[in-house]
């Protein structure tokens, strides 16, 4: 998510928001809630995030996004939610049902179509949800006068759509499955060390397709050493822990400067607690007017 959003941010006017009223579909800690936005804020930054070529927000600090959400959610049809794979997923994995997580997509329309927005870097297993925002903008086109809302596009890049985690599913914090990028040295060989494999023997081929380890490593290990550990998994004689210490020494190298740029940032919370706070002011002189739009094509000025 973050390597197309952060290459975006050089390609035009770009707005990335941290989604904590999304969170409180699952998170009932305030501190932890507190904690999290503050470390995603960091990580974006320390990443490659510039202020000055991007909008980097709170979510809860636009509040028309959610002014426009409840307009959304009358032209909105349960039929349409009720296809949402999200809430039969979260529900599967043992969520508690709400109206939250189930109105989840509308919301998420809103985030998106309060800027008016052109294109959204979207991952493969997100793709349906903008279907969604677009199927809910024409809906108001439809009621309220076409150009009330403007149709995003998506852009998906197929090579990194769907991340694994640990475990072979698709990485998220949801099911615990995440290789967290700034956790320190022993943590973090443990993590990867911890990754499911088969039990093919060590002097076996290993299957290339499908692979978790393999899928990782190309995220962040150079064409010579993709190609060089393939050629190992195919040829057999090395082991499944082997390749992790592999993996474990591309993350490691691969996030190095990240880690120091994130160090820089810890020590001075006031800077990222302003780049919020100009964010939000440049993201909420955007929202007004379409939201002020919608206002009045629905009579409520």
């Amino acid at each position: 998510m973050m390597q197309p959003a952060l290459q975006l941010q050089h390609e035009g006017e770009a707005f990335y928001f941290i989604a904590d009223y999304h969170s409180l579909t699952s998170m009932t800690d305030p501190g932890e809630l507190r904690n999290h936005v503050q470390d995603l804020a960091l990580d974006f930054l320390a990443c490659g995030l510039d202020p000055s070529k991007a909008v980097f927000f709170r979510q809860s600090d636009v509040p028309e996004v959610t002014e426009l959400a409840w307009i959304l959610s009358c032209v909105t049809p349960m039929g349409l939610l009720e296809r949402c794979h999200s809430y039969k997923d979260k529900i599967a994995q043992g969520a508690a049902p709400s109206h939250g997580l189930f109105a989840y997509p509308v919301l998420m329309a809103a985030d998106i179509l309060i800027y008016d927005s052109d294109v959204v870097p979207v991952g493969k297993d997100q793709k349906q949800h903008l279907e969604v925002t677009r199927d809910i903008a024409i809906k108001m086109n439809e009621r309220y006068g076409e150009g009330t809302l403007k149709l995003p596009e998506a852009r998906i890049r197929e090579e990194t759509a769907v991340v694994p985690g640990t475990d072979g599913q698709k990485m998220s914090k949801s099911y615990g499955n995440t290789i967290p990028i700034f956790d320190g040295e022993k943590t973090l060989r443990k993590k990867i060390m911890a990754l499911v494999t088969d039990s093919t023997p060590v002097e076996d081929p290993k299957p290339v397709e499908g692979s978790t380890l393999l899928d990782l490593y190309r995220l962040v290990a150079g064409a010579a050493e993709i190609e060089s550990m393939e050629q190992d998994f195919r040829a057999g004689g090395v082991g499944y822990g082997d390749f992790k210490k592999r993996l474990f020494e591309a993350v490691w190298a691969f996030f190095s400067e990240a880690r120091e740029k994130r160090a820089g940032l810890e020590a001075d919370p006031g800077f990222v607690d302003e780049v919020l706070r100009d964010g939000a002011e440049k993201a909420r002189v955007e929202a007004a007017p379409v939201l002020q739009r919608v206002l009045a094509a629905v009579g409520l000025r």
